[in-house]
């Protein structure tokens, strides 16, 4: 709490001039109990003529008026400033929260989850900014309130003050019990609501799958069970605080009740006046509204503060990839990259994913990894731009081992295409242009076998929806690839970026990527043996090792893990 209590900071200045609106307010509703006695006792009950009876009336109302005025104006006053830093606030928290995420390692990404990081990145934030604009008016206006009618109270009748006593003593027994059995409940809710994120957000991202399986009745009892046990701790906790509310009532017009029962028989006796009753009553009332305030807040402050210390986890995570102090830079980089009996092991996964991966990818050569699924193929390819950082050993760009150069610079010299190709909702042309705002991007695209977006009307300014649902599997990898052509950098990654191509697309890709790419070091990983075969250099992986190194002629003849793969695929005409 106190870390995000950290972000008011800046906005001092407009609290304490919400505070001083507060204490306006404070000072014209105590002032006006007072006066509405004066005009009971003076205009109406006293002695006087009727003439000054109706000046009595007509200058203390004005006054009342004015204090009434000045009381709305307060009142509004103070709610726009409290609203202003608490929306101030949310949006700094928001702002410092997704940096942060940017500069999350896929470690930490995998330790939070994404559907937990979104829950946190807006309805945790919500709950925080609703907490300060309802703290800043409540928690400073009730506590004054309370005591400055209590101090009036008292002034006006002692006799009397312990019927007030009682009734807030009453009140508190009662809320107190209230907020122990629904405490418990709020700091279950927001995991709660995590959870229903993670299911809703599975469930739509799998659709095809689901219904390819005929598991919608599966998934809608999934969905159900996380609905239903946030539906009952949410009906649970908004059922004890409504209870409140005929709790509050009850309390008041009891209070009423014995206060005007009481004081009548004071006033019988002549020990108090009829005017003091009712401002004793209205004081009374406030003493009463002020201790309910201060259960509102005492309401919201534990979900507040389970979302600020779910913020606060966040934002006080240590960064695991970052620069070093004295980073150096990477500049005019050649591609040489250097692998250096590197070993790699996921969190607290008992074997490591990638055993002693020593090899060099040189400069205008293409170095392929090929191996069974889950023998580390797409791991080792993420350590080169420092996705994750390597257990032992070291990866070298140009002789620089890559944690001692800055991140920016590293990545700058890469371009990457992922396994699941990934566009952004916008444009063609916004989607290649993402790594680079380089005007001509023809030739990535021809080079990319994506030349087709200029048969449309809309040619590269034809729309990508969100997801990419309105291009094929094969279009969506075209188009990526053609993003880090684009780019034109000195190292290449491809991680499985030709699966969704035919062959003949295939063949032309890489023929033309040969001679756009000539000097530059590229990286691919492969399930087909055609795309790889021209390779120079071809690493063959299994459970994390290399078992085979070399051009494709020497692995068929020394690698028999290769040539299994190789019989598997092709035909005996094309490997004699």
């Amino acid at each position: 709490m106190k870390k995000v209590l950290s972000y008011l900071k800046p906005y001092i200045l407009i609290i304490i001039i919400s505070i001083a609106f507060l204490m306006g307010q404070v000072y014209t509703e105590l002032s006006l109990p007072n006066m509405m006695s004066e005009i009971v006792d003076q205009g109406i009950l006293s002695d006087l003529t009727a003439p000054e009876k109706y000046a009595c009336i007509k200058d203390i109302g004005l006054k009342m008026l004015g204090l009434s005025l000045l009381s709305v104006v307060c009142s509004i006053a103070s709610s726009f400033f409290a609203i202003r830093v608490a929306t101030g606030t949310s949006k700094t928290i928001r702002r410092d929260l997704f940096a942060k995420v940017n500069e999350f390692s896929s470690g930490e990404i995998d330790k939070f989850s994404t559907a937990s990081l979104i829950t946190r990145t807006t309805n945790d934030v919500t709950q925080v900014q609703n907490f300060v604009a309802m703290g800043l008016k409540m928690m400073l206006f009730a506590p004054f309130m309370a005591i400055g009618s209590i101090f009036m109270a008292i002034k006006l009748c002692k006799s009397l003050a312990w019927v007030a006593a009682l009734a807030v003593v009453i009140l508190l027994a009662i809320l107190g019990v209230l907020l122990l059995i629904a405490l418990p409940r709020f700091k279950s809710l927001q995991n709660l609501v995590d959870k229903l994120n993670l299911v809703s957000r599975e469930e739509l991202s799998g659709m095809l799958v689901i219904r390819a399986f005929g598991n919608e009745q599966h998934e809608e009892e999934r969905f159900n069970n996380a609905n239903k046990d946030l539906t009952l701790t949410m009906r649970f906790v908004q059922r004890v605080l409504f209870i409140m509310g005929p709790v509050i009532q009850m309390a008041m017009i009891g209070l009423q009740l014995a206060i005007v029962w009481i004081g009548g028989h004071y006033i019988d006796a002549g020990t108090l006046q009829i005017g003091d009753m009712m401002a004793f009553l209205q004081y009374a009332q406030h003493i009463l509204i002020s201790f309910l305030f201060v259960s509102a807040i005492f309401v919201m402050l534990p979900r507040a503060q389970v979302s600020a210390d779910r913020i606060a986890e966040v934002l006080n995570t240590e960064i695991s990839i970052k620069d070093k102090e004295n980073a150096e830079n990477l500049t005019d980089v050649k591609g040489e990259i250097v692998f250096d009996h590197v070993d790699f092991g996921y969190g607290d996964a008992a074997e490591a994913a990638l055993r002693d991966i020593t090899f060099t990818a040189k400069p205008g050569e293409t170095t392929a990894f090929i191996g069974a699924t889950g023998s580390g193929k797409s791991t080792l390819i993420n350590l080169i731009p420092r996705f994750y950082d390597v257990t032992k050993g070291s990866i070298k760009i140009d002789g620089k081992d890559i944690r001692d150069v800055k991140l920016h610079d590293l990545r700058e010299a890469i371009g990457y295409v992922p396994q699941k190709a990934v566009l952004f909702s916008g444009t063609v042309e916004s989607n290649v242009k993402y790594g680079n705002e380089a005007e001509d991007i023809k030739e990535a695209l021809e080079v990319a076998q994506a030349s087709y977006v200029y048969d449309k009307p809309e040619g590269i300014q034809s729309e990508v929806s969100q997801g990419a649902t309105n291009v094929s599997g094969g279009q969506k990898q075209r188009l990526s690839i053609a993003r880090a052509l684009a780019k034109k950098p000195p190292i290449y990654i491809f991680d499985d970026s030709f699966s969704a191509l035919d062959f003949k697309t295939d063949a032309a890709l890489r023929k033309a990527l040969k001679g756009y790419t000539d000097k530059a070091t590229i990286i691919i990983v492969a399930q087909r043996v055609s795309t790889i075969m021209n390779a120079e250099q071809i690493i063959v992986l299994d459970e994390g090792k290399i078992v085979g190194k070399g051009t494709h002629s020497e692995l068929l003849d020394s690698c028999s893990y290769y040539r299994a793969i190789c019989e598997s695929q092709l035909s005996k005409e094309e490997l004699a």
